[in-house]
């Protein structure tokens, strides 16, 4: 029997931090990582594989040399089972792995509703993290111009637009009135959408499926208005669910929403098994409700708590909840969301204000590339925190929905960012005279009565 200090099982983007962070923190213990695969996917990037990336042999997460690198042991199999009373972890071939601490990041699976006619037709898919899947599946799309997606959240806008650049004629069906409502607040959505349409996505909005019909093969899709959709094929964007079937068979606590519960150190109710990324439980940073956000990037985050925890508790490494930043482009704005938006604080009861600013991305406005800027701030009325942000602009957009997630977890107010200190340069930055993140800031300030 294999005997490692340190087992990590999956290696997508939390298993491979968790492994590293692990490695790093610990130098003298030895850290082994199960995984299914023999390549890994850069998980952000799939839907970019259908377009501007062309094929998953161009997204493929460097894990095996960085663990190479690291020190990093690496079993390519499938875990079966885990015996915690005797600490070992078997193999569907066999193998046995005894472990002194284990970190389950079994990640998760996508959502087929079995409750959705059709949904075993051939030419119906779903957007796994699977290679060998998504190889099959981008080869049977090549031979088929109609393509229905069904879910507008942000796998399913990134897929749309990106199959449309390879000429599809692609429909997008969400069942909410706008794309991407669940993240953004309704008037940010509606820019999305429209950019969308400009860019040849068909959209369809406000009326969820019925069936997916056809014989045998898809044929096409009835929606609940009773609009028929032809196509010949129809891609699922649906959601996902987490893969707790290994930890629930070994008597580790679930949640309600059956994600593998934790605590604020990542660690399940042993406490020599942690449970990170898309498996593990999670809890709303503003409001600690339980939420279901499946992030690389948070997966990554809670997976560094883990590595850092394992053997030792470092009190001031607390995870204290997840902010939810999400961000995407269509063609060249970006989107970002950190945090509450404006209909999610007032849903749950916060007394709010909201601050916007719409400038440039640049300065002077004049120069190439430059786009236009906005942004959201979400405010506590008394206090002066901030409670979320959104921001549309260009591809900056990103980087600057980080700098608001930052703010978010540092639990900032308005003054704080209002006398923050910033570098600003032509080709990079706003002005700094009509910076919107501080404009936004001060649009709010006159509202609180933090500042009066």
């Amino acid at each position: 029997m294999e005997q490692t200090d340190v087992l990590v099982i999956g290696s997508s983007a939390a298993g491979t931090v968790a492994a590293l962070a692990g490695k790093r923190v610990n130098v003298d213990k030895k850290v082994t990582v199960i995984r299914k695969e023999e390549k890994t996917l850069v998980p952000c990037g799939i839907p970019y594989v259908f377009g501007s990336v062309k094929t998953t042999d161009n997204n493929i997460l460097p894990s095996t040399k960085m663990f190479d690198d690291a020190g990093v042991n690496l079993k390519i199999g499938e875990a079966v089972s885990i015996d915690r009373d005797n600490k070992v972890c078997k193999l569907k071939n066999g193998e046995e792995v005894a472990y002194d601490k284990l970190v389950l990041a079994t990640g998760s699976t996508p959502t087929a509703p079995n409750w959705l006619k059709g949904v075993a037709l051939d030419n119906v898919f779903t957007v796994p993290k699977d290679k060998v899947y998504l190889d099959e599946m981008q080869k049977k799309l090549k031979d088929h111009h109609k393509i229905i997606v069904i879910g507008g959240g942000f796998i399913g806008v990134e897929l749309s637009d990106e199959l449309r650049k390879t000429g599809k004629e692609v429909t997008l069906v969400e069942i909410l009135p706008h794309v991407l409502e669940l993240a953004f607040d309704q008037e940010i959505a509606v820019r999305a959408e429209d950019i969308l349409k400009e860019r040849g996505v068909i959209i369809k909005t406000g009326s969820g499926v019925k069936e997916i019909f056809g014989d045998k093969q898809v044929e096409g899709v009835l929606l609940n208005n009773g609009e028929k959709l032809e196509a010949g094929a129809v891609v699922l964007a649906m959601g996902y669910r987490p893969n707790i079937q290994l930890a629930s068979d070994a008597g580790l606590s679930l949640s309600k929403e059956d994600f593998i519960k934790v605590d604020e150190y990542m660690r399940t109710d042993d406490p020599d098994v942690f449970a990170i990324g898309d498996c593990a439980e999670k809890r709303d940073f503003a409001t600690r409700k339980p939420c279901t956000t499946m992030l690389a990037s948070t997966a990554c985050a809670e997976a560094r708590i883990a590595g850092m925890n394992l053997f030792k508790l470092c009190a001031v490494k607390t995870f204290s909840g997840t902010i939810s930043i999400f961000s995407t482009a269509i063609g060249d704005t970006g989107f970002g969301v950190a945090g509450l938006t404006e209909t999610k604080a007032r849903e749950e009861g916060f007394d709010i204000v909201t601050g916007a600013f719409e400038g440039m991305d640049k300065h002077p406005g004049s120069l190439p590339g430059t786009k236009k800027q906005m942004v959201k701030l979400i405010v506590g009325r008394e206090t002066g925190i901030i409670l979320g942000g959104e921001v549309v602009g260009g591809l900056s957009a990103g980087e600057l929905t980080n700098t608001i997630g930052f703010i978010i977890q540092n639990r900032m107010d308005i003054n704080s960012i209002l006398t923050s200190q910033i570098g600003t340069h032509p080709l990079l930055t706003a002005s700094p005279a009509g910076y919107p993140l501080l404009k936004a800031a001060g649009n709010a300030a006159v509202q609180t009565m933090f500042n009066n």
